[in-house]
């Protein structure tokens, strides 16, 4: 490859990185919004917090524990395990217990605040995982489940995201999860942010091709070397 190739090349790696790695610092900021919207936990939150009231951990620290169990099963079933999965699992639930213990993103008071932060909350996951997933440096745990059942299951997508939805609100809520109006909420809205926001940006994430790790980091000495 000539220097205007290799160029070219690094470019587009950084700008894949960089939109992985903005998905990963939006994410955050959504699931910190329907945790301080105070009208239930949405789905993946109760499970965590399931989680957090039976280990003691905190809710950040959870979704790490949950993402390594959901990681190794997708992995087992053949799913990619790139760079994009390990970050997933670290990134995100260290920054939502950053974000929640840094009083940067308010309390709802009532009802209607509670809900209006829910639904933005929500929107902004759905935004922030599109984000993360369209560069194909590897889908999180969550996700890569997703893809998985999509290419399993002839339904559409949000159809399948509400039902992950309602067995990890189900799960948690056995475990002693706060379950609240805006679960309910949560489980009907999340499929449909997510199908219109996919729609939105024509993105299917069931046919990105995913990097593994080591095509990632052979790329990278790759680049670095010529």
């Amino acid at each position: 490859m000539n220097s205007a190739s290799i160029h070219n090349i690094r470019k587009e790696y950084l700008r894949r990185f960089l939109t992985l790695m903005l998905g990963f610092i939006v994410i955050p900021v959504g699931i910190s919004l329907t945790i301080n919207a105070n009208i239930g936990y949405s789905p993946w939150e109760i499970l965590h917090s399931g989680i957090s009231k039976v280990s003691g951990m905190g809710i950040g620290r959870a979704s790490i524990v949950a993402g390594l169990l959901i990681g190794c099963t997708v992995w087992i079933r053949g799913e990619k395990f790139g760079i994009g999965t390990i970050l997933n699992m670290v990134v995100i639930g260290t920054l939502v217990d950053l974000y929640l213990s840094s009083g940067l993103i308010p309390l709802a008071t009532d009802l209607f605040q509670g809900i209006v932060m829910l639904l933005v909350g929500l929107f902004i996951i759905s935004i922030g995982v599109y984000l993360y997933l369209s560069p194909g440096f590897g889908a999180g745990p969550r996700d890569s489940l997703m893809a998985m059942l999509t290419r399993m299951i002839p339904l559409p997508i949000g159809v399948i995201r509400s039902a992950m939805e309602f067995t990890a609100a189900f799960i948690g809520w056995l475990m002693g999860g706060m379950v609240g109006i805006g679960s309910i909420i949560s489980v009907v809205a999340i499929g449909f942010f997510f199908q219109q926001t996919f729609r939105f940006f024509t993105f299917k994430p069931e046919e990105v091709e995913h990097e593994t790790l080591q095509e990632t980091l052979a790329t990278l000495r790759r680049l670095l070397r010529e």
